[in-house]
């Protein structure tokens, strides 16, 4: 997996489906970093299945954000 700049900003987009969470919307984030945070240590954990990270031109799927979440170069300190 190629990895983001973590520091640059980012839209989340969250839901059972990726229809429903495109139906929903975006959320904006300052840094990819805190969007990967958010979803996984505060969104619902059926929301991560339709869920799209966007970072640039760059995409990534609710299964990318776990791998995301768990790398070496993840910046922020993770949840226990």
């Amino acid at each position: 997996m190629t990895y983001p700049d973590f520091q640059a900003p980012a839209e989340l987009y969250l839901g059972s489906s990726w229809q429903t969470a495109a139906a929903q919307g975006s959320r904006s984030f300052r840094t990819a970093a805190n969007a990967i945070r958010f979803a996984l240590e505060h969104a619902a954990p059926v929301s991560l299945r339709g869920a799209r990270l966007s970072i640039g031109n760059a995409e990534y799927s609710g299964a990318d954000l776990h791998e995301l979440y768990r790398s070496a170069n993840y910046p922020l300190q993770r949840k226990h």
